[in-house]
């Protein structure tokens, strides 16, 4: 959502912070002064929106797969790779090596060697789940995957192995500016969206994602040095790669805590004064404001200032505003300490929300912006496709936002950057619908990956700890019918305006089989290219190469880095199977099924050989 325009701030590097817009306000008041026509023609499209299901789903071949088997499921994998696959996954379904994986680790090396110790990683562990050490290791992977009709998402996996301690000094240090050390301008800050040392380690229940801790700027560079490299790698492989990056590690963290709140705050106050005008409990896309009860109420509070002035101009056609021309309210702001300000419900005031910001703290914001530009700037150049990955919800507002303003600019021809939604979260489909309405009528093509999250636990824990609302969904049915519900609205969406996109990031087969059911109803075909499958590197083969094998667009999460550099990663992701193996015993089984008949039918030496045309 474009709560307030920041991105485009963004500038190439070296060049001022000062602004670089997309659109001037003025057009983005033309555009929302026509959004009530754009909506007439938006109702008329959904009219003829059963049609145009039935028509494209009478006239496109019906695709179906079947997932039990195996042969085709692990067709690109020799025998070796499935005895792997069989031991590794077993070791992780035992409760006592997982817990202790990081001390069996450490013995192992010492007792090995670091060379011995190394190649039996690569053997067990690191083999499965981790596809070589550099860009250029890793290219045989990618291009057998690739063979297979599996692309690829490059992931490179370096964390610092740090104590919990230091993990906390270095986040409380980075989250917390230098006023509010020195004891000013901390009372009106939110329970969330302030450092909390219990919290400080945000590695803590967290079992799917990587955690960047903040050092220094010099950090930063090198980070973004990497995710370049990553980039140009992708677009050196396929040519329909992605690469993921982390928002984290691009900048100072205590930037996203605060511009969350502001971001949350704003839109509170939105929802508060459409409560005025009896229009809470409506979904975020019908809320509307009536403007002349509004600047009515406004003075009533007692604001003062050019509060009127917010709304010259502003939907004169229909004497309302929504919540998109509400976020863009507070565009024309140029300096990054500008932008903290909250709403004061009291007096419908703007108040600042940090006294004041010094002069490196500005500057560290501004690098940040940078980085990302530059990153986005890359990926368009190299024609790979930027996922920016979901972190915690007290950053996620503005991490969020600032991928959407990338969107804004990067979107405009074809899909480059796509944002990462978090189906678990309460207000997740609010999310969805927002961004994608924003699409709709800025004319840029949406981008969206479907998870359903990674900071379940650890966010649980948090809000009952501290003291507020608990962001996440009650149960894992709510947030199956939440993921499916977004699910089914990007999809009509690409039936209406073949402008959005999506990757469903699930392991999920149940997931999977409701995509694949609803593509069939709504006509929509692999060879389009609107609608993307991922998993991870390791899991799940038996979704992932016959859905790729079928002509559908599947891509493995790839994560590489130097063995002892990935050991954090190899750590969760021996937690994470865990539960993913304890839960099903179908994978091990379907794999002791393939492996069992290979030998049967003399298949000892078997050699993958992927299907001409795939």
């Amino acid at each position: 959502m474009s709560y307030v325009k920041t991105v485009p701030a963004l500038t190439r590097a070296g060049v001022d912070i000062n602004v670089r817009r997309l659109n001037t306000l003025s057009n983005r008041r033309a555009q929302s002064t026509v959004a009530s026509t754009q909506a007439d023609q938006d109702v008329t499209n959904r009219e003829s929106y059963s049609s145009r299901k039935s028509r494209n789903a009478s006239s496109s071949p019906k695709i179906s797969i079947d997932f039990e088997l195996t042969q085709e499921a692990y067709k690109s994998k020799d025998n070796l790779e499935l005895l792997r696959s069989l031991v590794v996954f077993k070791l992780c379904s035992y409760d006592l090596l997982v817990d202790k994986n990081k001390e069996l680790m450490d013995i192992s090396k010492f007792v090995l060697g670091k060379k011995a110790f190394e190649q039996f990683m690569k053997m067990t562990f690191y083999g499965q789940f981790v596809a070589g050490e550099d860009h250029k290791s890793i290219k045989s992977l990618i291009q057998k995957n690739r063979a297979f009709g599996v692309g690829s998402v490059l992931d490179y996996s370096v964390e610092e192995d740090l104590t919990q301690e230091d993990a906390v000094t270095k986040e409380m240090d980075s989250c917390v500016s230098a006023t509010e050390k020195e004891g000013m301008s901390m009372d009106h800050r939110e329970k969330q969206y302030k450092a909390h040392q219990q919290f400080g380690d945000r590695r803590g229940g967290v079992t799917g994602a990587r955690t960047y801790f903040y050092s220094d700027e010099a950090k930063c560079d090198q980070h973004m040095e990497t995710f370049l490299k990553c980039i140009k790698a992708s677009g050196g492989s396929s040519v329909d790669g992605f690469s993921a990056i982390k928002m984290t590690a691009l900048g100072r963290p205590q930037f996203l805590l605060k511009f969350s709140e502001v971001l949350v705050k704003w839109k509170r106050f939105f929802s508060f004064l459409a409560a005025q005008q009896g229009r809470d409990g409506m979904e975020a896309l019908e809320q509307r404001l009536e403007l002349q009860p509004l600047q009515e109420f406004m003075t009533t509070l007692g604001a003062t200032g050019d509060f009127h002035g917010w709304f010259t101009g502003e939907k004169q056609g229909s004497g309302t505003i929504d919540r998109l021309d509400w976020n863009s309210l507070i565009d024309d702001r140029i300096k990054i300490s500008d932008l903290l300000v909250v709403p004061n419900l009291e007096t419908g005031q703007l108040e600042p929300l940090l006294n004041k910001f010094t002069e490196e703290e500005e500057k560290q914001m501004k690098r940040m912006l940078q980085r990302l530009d530059v990153l986005a700037n890359h990926a368009e150049e190299h024609s790979v496709r930027l996922m920016v990955d979901a972190e915690q919800t007290y950053f996620q507002p503005a991490i969020s936002t600032l991928t959407v303003e990338m969107q804004r600019i990067y979107n405009r021809g074809k899909p480059v950057i796509f944002n990462t939604y978090q189906c678990y979260l309460k207000e997740a489909y609010d999310i969805v619908t927002m961004d994608v309405e924003l699409s709709r009528r800025e004319g840029w093509f949406f981008g969206a990956k479907l998870v359903r999250g990674a900071y379940m636990y650890q966010e649980r824990s948090r809000a009952e700890e501290i003291g507020y609302e608990d962001p996440i969904n009650p149960d894992y049915e709510t947030t199956n019918m939440m993921y499916h519900k977004c699910l089914d609205y990007i999809l009509d969406e690409i039936v209406l305006n073949r402008n959005a996109n999506v990757m469903v990031a699930s392991h999920n087969e149940d997931t999977v089989k409701h995509t694949l059911r609803r593509m069939n109803e709504l006509g929509l075909t692999p060879t389009e290219n609107k609608v993307y499958f991922g998993q991870l590197l390791g899991m799940c083969d038996q979704i992932s190469f016959p859905l790729g094998q079928a002509g559908f667009p599947v891509y493995k999460y790839v994560p590489y880095g130097p063995v002892n550099e990935v050991i954090p990663y190899l750590s969760r992701r021996a937690q994470e199977n865990r539960g993913f193996m304890k839960g099903s015993q179908r994978e091990r089984e379907m794999l002791w099924k393939e492996l069992k008949r290979r030998l049967a039918s003399g298949q000892v030496f078997y050699r993958p050989q992927p299907e001409p045309g795939l």
